[in-house]
């Protein structure tokens, strides 16, 4: 099977930003969003992303136009036709299966459903996905059209054909797929929980503060230091995959979740998206 056509559900950061990894690949896209107040901001971002290419170089006009041409926009699920699904939904597993339920009967049998979960064992969704052999986690970073990075998680369900279809499709996109059997935090998240919170413990007991620590970090040959890359993130999805990883792993105290962190949570400072977070932003 050869994917022409992607399907892109939850037009937020990541949704529109692998929406236009996939439009500037060659794929006819669809965004799929409830929201018509975020399917337009996504349309304004996406848009706005492409004039800077071009701007700089990167793209032609040519080439910025044909992009545009190739995503459409909709809230509509009946539109939602396509060889491939990939969600960026809320966080909750029973509402990525029973969007990626309601998608199958819609399309071919053969279409695959693919989770940009960053926490969540994608086993849990798939489970509850009528033939879940077609389920996989297609794990993107944020900004997905920047980062090239992609982790391919496969479930005890997941067949060689999705799994084959799924890492050409990551290459297709110009992006590095790395393959990994379904655990918490599978690779990348499990190795970084650490960083971010070893970073945290510091503050928590008055070593130092969060600016001191990022300048040595990035010092030392990281290119962003742990506070700058959680307000990138947002303080809401970094928080809630340090409590899944934590939960996952039977709540080991080395990888507790910091109350710093949770407090950014109920004050609402989430990070850049929301103007303030560990840092201010205009």
């Amino acid at each position: 099977m050869e994917i022409h056509s992607i399907c892109v559900c939850g037009a937020g950061t990541m949704g529109s930003g692998i929406a236009q990894t996939s439009a500037q690949a060659g794929f006819i896209t669809i965004l799929y969003e409830l929201n018509p107040a975020v399917l337009e901001k996504a349309r304004n971002s996406i848009e706005k992303t492409l004039q800077q290419l071009k701007d700089k170089g990167k793209i032609t006009g040519e080439q910025q136009q044909e992009t545009i041409r190739r995503i459409r926009y909709t809230d509509d699920i009946r539109s939602c036709q396509a060889d491939i699904f990939i969600e960026a939904i809320v966080e909750k597993a029973a509402a990525k299966a029973a969007l990626f339920n309601q998608l199958a009967g819609l399309n071919q049998i053969d279409a695959v459903f693919a989770s940009n979960t960053s926490s969540l064992p994608v086993t849990q969704i798939a489970q509850q996905v009528e033939h879940p052999e077609r389920v996989i986690g297609m794990h993107f970073f944020n900004p997905a059209p920047v980062m090239k990075l992609v982790e391919v998680v496969n479930t005890p369900f997941t067949n060689a054909r999705t799994t084959a279809l799924v890492t050409e499709l990551a290459r297709q996109l110009h992006k590095v797929p790395v393959s990994c059997t379904d655990s918490p935090g599978f690779i990348v998240n499990r190795v970084a929980r650490p960083y971010y919170l070893e970073a945290l413990r510091l503050v928590e007991e008055g070593v130092t503060d969060f600016v001191q620590l990022d300048r040595i970090l990035e010092a030392t040959g990281f290119k962003m230091g742990p506070f700058k890359l959680m307000d990138l993130i947002g303080n809401d999805i970094n928080y809630a995959v340090s409590c899944s990883v934590w939960e996952q792993l039977n709540r080991p105290e080395r990888l507790k979740p910091s109350f710093i962190q949770e407090e950014k949570l109920r004050s609402g400072r989430l990070g850049k998206k929301t103007g303030e977070g560990f840092y201010k932003y205009n």
